[in-house]
């Protein structure tokens, strides 16, 4: 069995895998959703819009114990890349997805 044919395909399967799970380019460095968003903001810069929305958190009983707060981010890339979108909870980012 001839091993090159399998690295081959490894090496163009890997990255596509990578890139599809939550990772983009902020000019130089590269962001995924282990990000704090300190962090976020300081590799990244401001967003090109943000969406905030807050919500009731309610237990069991349906008794409100608290809100959260939900802000969905919007990164434009340019014209060779798609935007990204940033979904952060309570301050800690969640995701971040390709805008379909």
């Amino acid at each position: 069995m001839k091993i090159a044919p399998i690295v081959s395909v490894l090496l163009v399967i890997v990255p596509g895998v990578c890139m599809s799970d939550g990772f983009f380019r902020c000019g130089s460095s590269l962001v995924s959703a282990d990000v704090s968003l300190a962090e976020l903001r300081k590799k990244c810069g401001p967003p090109s819009s943000k969406n905030v929305s807050t919500h009731d958190v309610r237990n069991s009983y349906g008794v409100k114990v608290g809100t959260s707060t939900t802000q969905i981010w919007r990164y434009d890339r340019g014209y060779s890349a798609p935007p990204m979108v940033v979904t952060i909870i309570d301050g800690h980012v969640q995701s971040i997805d390709e805008a379909k």
